[in-house]
């Protein structure tokens, strides 16, 4: 745990600035898409979490968190994540089509990353060592709200790796003593029923390749495959 937290500070004593800048270009884009949602813009929010996702696995675990002995599987869990949104910019699969029938569950996500910071705050943390707006489980609460507010058609393998991180985060909870993730990992659990609920309802009767069912399936086989290896690293870390 003590490793955990040194890691945080180092990473935010070295990039604070940087995280500065690149929380506010992510409230102009996103303010952007809902006012003046032009195909420049959807394309500039892909190109940001192309770069926001690169940033998290190069950046924070590669080269703040190499102390951690699991750092290069998440450093390609989130490299995998940038590369989907770096086929979305060129396949233009997820539109960003504004969907506001779930605009409170919206706003909470939208909010925590903030939230993070203020909580790790009240709980007696202070700068560097505590949670900030640019880091994972911020970084997966804004990428959710922001799918979920334009839902009507999304990049559900997004979805799926960015909601396996937040239900891993109710373990986090305990082997780091972060309760601030206790958010994201409450939150999700409708935001996953949500979209997979969108998805099946648009598609199940629909004849689509592949599928609605074969995805159902696929989608279920990734999902145990990518828990499977978030387990292995978390039991790993708890064994040290």
């Amino acid at each position: 745990m003590e490793i955990f937290w040194n890691t945080i500070a180092q990473y935010n004593e070295g990039t604070w600035q940087a995280q500065f800048i690149i929380t506010l270009a992510g409230i102009a884009l996103t303010l952007l898409l809902y006012r003046k949602p032009t195909l420049w813009v959807k394309r500039s929010m892909k190109i940001y979490m192309v770069f926001l996702n690169g940033w998290i696995s190069t950046v924070y675990y590669l080269m703040y968190c190499g102390t951690r002995n699991y750092h290069h599987i998440l450093a390609i869990f989130w490299g995998v994540i940038a590369l989907i949104w770096l086929w979305d910019l060129f396949a233009d699969y997820t539109p960003f089509e504004r969907n506001p029938r779930y605009k409170m569950l919206v706003g909470v996500l939208y909010a925590m990353p903030f939230l993070y910071p203020l909580l790790s705050w009240a709980r007696g943390m202070e700068f560097p060592m505590m949670t900030t707006t640019v880091m994972p489980c911020s970084v997966a609460a804004f990428t959710i709200g922001l799918l979920l507010a334009f839902s009507r058609k999304v990049n559900l393998l997004v979805i799926l790796f960015l909601c396996h991180w937040a239900l891993i985060a109710f373990s986090k909870v305990y082997i780091y003593k972060i309760p601030e993730d206790l958010l994201l990992a409450s939150a999700t659990v409708p935001a996953i029923y949500l979209f997979f609920k969108n998805y099946f309802d648009q598609n199940l009767h629909k004849e689509t390749k592949p599928g609605a069912r074969f995805m159902n399936w696929f989608l279920i086989l990734v999902c145990i495959i990518v828990g499977i290896l978030l387990s292995i690293t978390l039991l790993q870390e708890l064994a040290r």
